[in-house]
């Protein structure tokens, strides 16, 4: 996987529904009125597509995680500190020990250095 790949796909796992989720996402990138505003294109049960400056596409999918919670998932190109940010208002899943559940990165393709 390459290093633009790792930074422009984000996650984490929220004790929110995933209809929370994607409520809170729509206002979060909505309502922000400067140079990293993002109009809702599409929509669905699972995952809202936004359109922002010069066209750039972002994606905040949210489905349940087979640990517990909902799995929230955010894909950008430019947009990734504005992915960061969103994330970082989410509560974050805790383990037994009330400490922040990791989501694992994905692993890298077999072959990939």
């Amino acid at each position: 996987m390459s290093m633009q790949s790792e930074r422009t796909i984000q996650e984490l796992r929220t004790p929110l529904p995933a209809s929370e989720v994607l409520a809170r996402a729509k206002r979060f990138f909505m309502e922000r009125s400067n140079l990293y505003a993002a109009f809702l294109e599409k929509d669905g049960p699972t995952y809202a597509a936004f359109r922002g400056q010069g066209g750039e596409e972002l994606i905040i999918g949210a489905t349940p995680a087979a640990s517990g919670g909902t799995l929230v998932t955010g894909s950008t190109y430019l947009f990734d500190m504005q992915v960061a940010r969103f994330l970082s208002t989410l509560p974050a899943m805790v383990d037994g020990e009330g400490v922040a559940a990791p989501v694992a990165p994905p692993s890298p393709p077999e072959g990939a250095s």
